[in-house]
C-alpha cells in the first residue's frame, strides 16, 4: 500500500508553496510558484492607471494557476501518485478579499469591471480604509457594542468589514454590483470544492478574526451595520452566503475539473480555510495553552492559545476554537518585519543582507545609542492602528547602515516583549515560545536579540514551512473523519509537528538568551516605550 501523504498550500504575499508530508511529519517534496503579477501597488493590469501608495491588490488567476503548477511540480519531485493524497489543507492571506459573482467569477475578472481598482481582490496590507476604520470604531464605542472587547478594543485597518465600506463610499457601482464579498481563502477553497454560493466555506478562523464573528453572536448587527450606511443593513444576508467551517473540517472533495489541473484524485477532501499565520500553530507542535508562536516572515503574527477568554488592549482577535478546538486563540502581531527589513535594504543601496548581518553582529545592545520604533507599516498590537509611523533616533554621522539594521531588528524585539507583557499584564500565561516562519531559519541573529530582550530561550521549529504544515495537518484532519489516522487533533499535531531530539531532522533549536545582554535591554526597552509614547502621542 502506498505510503498516505497530506498537503499543505501556503499562500504569501508573493508566492504559494506546495508542501507533501507523511503522516510522521516527514517532509517528502515541496514546490514553490510566485505569482506572475505579485503584489499589485504601482499601476493596474491592463489599464495602467496609477495605484495609491497605500493600496494593495492581487490577481486571482495567480492563486488558482501557480498553487496548480506548485502541486504539479511537488508531485514529480516527490515521485508521488495521486491517490496517495489523503487530504488538502490551504492556509491564506487574511484579510484578503475580493467581490465576486454568485458563481464565483471575481469581478475584476468582468470585462466591465475590470477597470475599476475596487473590482480586484484587496491585499492584506491594502490600506486604503483608514477614515472607514475610524467611523466603525467611533459607532461602535459609541453602540457600546459586545464585539469591541474580543478585539482589544480596536476594529483593524486590514480587516473584512472596514474595506467593504471603504469599496461602497469609494465606488458604490462595484458594491452594488458584488453578488459575494469574501476571503481570498475562502474563495480558493470554493473553486476547489465548487457547489453554489450557498454552501461556499467560509473558515470560523478567518471569520472570526477578521470578520467580527462570533459563534454565539454572529456577525455584527443589522442595526449596527444600517447605522454606519443604510446600504450595509442587510450585507450578511444578500452578500455574504455560505456555511461557516471550523479549520480541520472537510469542506468538500476535489472536483473533477481542478483535479486535472492539479494532477490530484477527483473527491479528494479539502479542509475549510486557516489564516497563514494561524496554520503555524499546529505547524510549530503547539498543541496546548500557554506557548507563543511567533510566525515571522514579511509580517508577524504571534499566536497563543488560552484556557480562558480575557479582556486585552489591543489583542488583534480573542475566537473561541479559532485555532485549535478546546481552546481560546489570541491573535496578535506586528505589521512590518520583513518588509521592513528588506525596505532598509533597500533605502540604504545594499545589495543584500550578508554585509549588513555581519556589522550588526559587531555591535552591541543598542546599537551604539540607535533606537528604532518599528510601525513602518503601522502598529498591530498593541494599538492597532495603520496610521502610526516609524522613526529612527540618535543617529549621528559616525553611524552607518548596520547600526540602522540592528536597531531595527531590536525594534521589531522590543515590540514582541511589549506584545508579552500586555498579555501576561491582563492574565494570559505566556510559559515559552516557538519560532517559525521563514526569518527565523534565515536570520538566525534576530532570533537571538529576540531571546535577549525577551530574557527566554526561543525554540526555532525545524521545519522551514511551519505554516504549511499546519495546513498539511488540517487536511489530514478532514480526511480523517472515521479516525483512521489518529484519535485527536492533539495527537495529530504532536506526531506530525512535534520537536525531537531522537529524530533526525526533528530536533529543532533552543536559542537561550544572553543574561548580560537581557539586562542592558531592559533600559532600552523602557526607551522604546517611551519612544513609542511619543510618536504615537499619548505623550
Amino acid at each position: 500500500m502506498s505510503t498516505p501523504i497530506a498537503l499543505g498550500l501556503d499562500f504569501g504575499t508573493e508566492s504559494v508553496r506546495a508542501l507533501f508530508v507523511d503522516l510522521k511529519g516527514n517532509e517528502v517534496a515541496s514546490a514553490v510558484a510566485a505569482y506572475p503579477h505579485g503584489q499589485i501597488i504601482d499601476t493596474l493590469p491592463g489599464t495602467g492607471e496609477k495605484i495609491p501608495a497605500n493600496y494593495a491588490f492581487q490577481h486571482p488567476g495567480d492563486w488558482i494557476e501557480c498553487s496548480a503548477q506548485a502541486v504539479r511540480d511537488g508531485l514529480k519531485a516527490g515521485g508521488l501518485k495521486e491517490d496517495q493524497i489523503i487530504g488538502i489543507g490551504v492556509d491564506f492571506t487574511s484579510c484578503t478579499m475580493l467581490p465576486a459573482l454568485k458563481d464565483g467569477t471575481p469581478l475584476c475578472l468582468v470585462e466591465q469591471y475590470a477597470a475599476n481598482m475596487f473590482s480586484w481582490p484587496k491585499l492584506w496590507k491594502h490600506h486604503g480604509a483608514q477614515k472607514q476604520t475610524d467611523r466603525i470604531n467611533e459607532l461602535a464605542h459609541a453602540r457600546n457594542e459586545s464585539f469591541l472587547p474580543r478585539y482589544g478594543g480596536i476594529i483593524g485597518l486590514e480587516w473584512f468589514f472596514p474595506k467593504v465600506y471603504e469599496t461602497l463610499e469609494k465606488a458604490p457601482e462595484i458594491y452594488r454590483a458584488t453578488e459575494v464579498w469574501l476571503e481570498a481563502g475562502d474563495w480558493y477553497v470554493w473553486q476547489l470544492v465548487g457547489g453554489d454560493a450557498t454552501s461556499l466555506p467560509r473558515s470560523t478562523c478567518q471569520a472570526g478574526y477578521k470578520g467580527m464573528w462570533h459563534s454565539q453572536d454572529g456577525y455584527p448587527s443589522k442595526e449596527f451595520l444600517k447605522e454606519l450606511h443604510p446600504e450595509l443593513e442587510n450585507i450578511v444576508a444578500e452578500k455574504m452566503p455560505g456555511q461557516l467551517l471550523a479549520p480541520g473540517k472537510s469542506a468538500g472533495g476535489l472536483t473533477t475539473e481542478m483535479a486535472e489541473k492539479f494532477g490530484l484524485k477527483a473527491g479528494t477532501p479539502v479542509s475549510a480555510a486557516i489564516i497563514d499565520a494561524h496554520a503555524g500553530v499546529p505547524g510549530a507542535g503547539a498543541a496546548g495553552a500557554g506557548v507563543m508562536v511567533l510566525v515571522m516572515g514579511t509580517s508577524s503574527c504571534h499566536m497563543l492559545n488560552a484556557d480562558s477568554e480575557q479582556t486585552v488592549p489591543g489583542v488583534a482577535g480573542i475566537v473561541e476554537g479559532g485555532i485549535l478546538p478546546g481552546y481560546f486563540g489570541y491573535e496578535t502581531g506586528q505589521a512590518a518585519v520583513g518588509d521592513a527589513f528588506d525596505w532598509l535594504r533597500r533605502t540604504l543601496n545594499q545589495p543584500n543582507f550578508d554585509e549588513l548581518t555581519k556589522g550588526a553582529a559587531a555591535l552591541p545592545p543598542g546599537s551604539e545609542g540607535v533606537l528604532c520604533v518599528d510601525w513602518m507599516n503601522g502598529c498591530r498590537t498593541p494599538l492597532m492602528d495603520g496610521s502610526v509611523k516609524g522613526a529612527f533616533l540618535g543617529l549621528t554621522l559616525s553611524h552607518g547602515p548596520a547600526h540602522m539594521y540592528r536597531a531595527l531588528m531590536e525594534g521589531s524585539a522590543f515590540g514582541v516583549r511589549w506584545i508579552a507583557d500586555i498579555l501576561i499584564e491582563n492574565n494570559v500565561p505566556v510559559d515559552s515560545f516557538v519560532a517559525t516562519g521563514g526569518l527565523p531559519h534565515h536570520n538566525p541573529l534576530l532570533v537571538q536579540i529576540y531571546a535577549d530582550v525577551l530574557g527566554k530561550p526561543i525554540l526555532i521549529h525545524p521545519s522551514k514551512q511551519g505554516p504549511a504544515l499546519g495546513a498539511a495537518i488540517l487536511g489530514v484532519l478532514a480526511a480523517d473523519t472515521d479516525q483512521q489516522y489518529f484519535q485527536s487533533t492533539t495527537e495529530a499535531i504532536n506526531t506530525m509537528a512535534g520537536v525531537d531530539a531522537n529524530v533526525p531532522g526533528r530536533e529543532g533549536r533552543l536559542v537561550e538568551p544572553n543574561a548580560e545582554n537581557h539586562a542592558r535591554y531592559n533600559e532600552i526597552y523602557r526607551r522604546y516605550r517611551d519612544a513609542a509614547d511619543w510618536i504615537s502621542g499619548k505623550k
